[in-house]
C-alpha cells in the first residue's frame, strides 16, 4: 500500500481499513486498503 501511494505521488494514506475472512479450514484472507491523498 504505501509503495502504491509512493508511486502515485501521494503523501500520505488515511482511511486505513483491515478486513478479514475466512476462505477454508485453516485458509483466510486478510486485506488492507485506503485512500491515497495529496496535500496541497
Amino acid at each position: 500500500m504505501i509503495e502504491d501511494a509512493k508511486n502515485m505521488g501521494a503523501d500520505a494514506i488515511v482511511n486505513v481499513r483491515f478486513t478479514t475472512s475466512t476462505i477454508m479450514q485453516g485458509a483466510s484472507e486478510i486485506l488492507a486498503y485506503g485512500t491515497a491523498v495529496k496535500l496541497s
